[in-house]
Formats: structure tokens, sequence, C-alpha cells
């Protein structure tokens, strides 16, 4: 079995749980709990960094909006 680095604590295991959550997509609610904290205020406060920016989504969704609604405009006219 391998051995784990120095300075290595059970609280790490908790932050990498995070990390893989968070980057698989799931939302804040689920790492919550998952994590088991009280509110997601904890979980945002502790990982809130590891979560994509969403300026390049929301950008992204309000995008293909305008585009669906200036294409479908086309073709009434």
């Amino acid at each position: 079995m391998p051995e784990l680095p120095d300075g290595f604590r059970y609280h790490d295991l908790r932050h990498y749980l995070a990390s893989l959550l968070i980057a698989s997509g799931a939302d804040v609610k689920v790492v919550q709990a998952r994590l088991r904290h009280a509110s997601a205020k904890t979980t945002l406060d502790t990982s809130g960094h590891l979560w994509p920016d969403s300026d390049d989504s929301t950008r992204a969704a309000i995008d293909a909006v305008i585009t669906a609604r200036t294409s479908s405009t086309r073709r009434a006219v």
C-alpha cells in the first residue's frame, strides 16, 4: 500500500473530494450534502474558488437566446 506524503491530513481528503465533485459539475447543494456542511455558505466560503467562472456560461446562454430570436425574426419576414 502506498504511503501518504508527509504532512498529509484527513481533512485533505475532504478538500480533494470537494474538488472532484466540483470538477465533475456538481452544484453547491450536492457538495454541501456530501461534505455534510451545515449550510451552502460554508461550502462556498471553503470551496467557492473551485467553481468555474460563470461569466462565460451566462454570456453564452444570452448569446444563444439572442441568436435564436434573431434567426426566427428573419425567417418570419
